[in-house]
Formats: structure tokens, C-alpha cells, sequence
């Protein structure tokens, strides 16, 4: 049975809404945790701040043990 183990990695918390440098360079995050070894599991945006927009992204990765 295969065992994983899983990180979260939050990005561009904002006052009002994710910040601009996080729009612009999750992806990068992304790029750089997969050469870790890290697979992305799913990008979460909660709609929490003004006007129901995301206040943050909450990176979810995961890779085998």
C-alpha cells in the first residue's frame, strides 16, 4: 500500500483579496515544488474577503513516501 504525505502551502494573503505577486507567481511555486518531488493536488481559493473574493491561494501537494 503506497503512503503519501501532503503539504499546504499558502500564498498571497491580502487585506482585501490575493495579493498581486501571488496571481503572477503560483505557478512558478508550483514548478519549483515539482522538482521536489511534489505533485499538485489541487489549487483552493476560498472566497473569504471583500465581495466574496479570494483572500488567498492554499497550494495542496502531495508526494510519495
Amino acid at each position: 500500500m503506497q503512503k503519501y504525505e501532503y503539504k499546504f502551502v499558502r500564498l498571497g494573503e491580502g487585506w482585501l483579496g490575493v495579493r498581486g505577486e501571488a496571481k503572477a507567481g503560483y505557478q512558478e511555486a508550483i514548478r519549483t515544488h515539482a522538482q521536489e518531488g511534489w505533485r499538485l493536488v489541487q489549487v483552493f481559493a476560498p472566497g473569504i474577503s471583500a465581495y466574496g473574493a479570494a483572500k488567498y491561494y492554499e497550494i495542496i501537494l502531495e508526494r510519495e513516501l
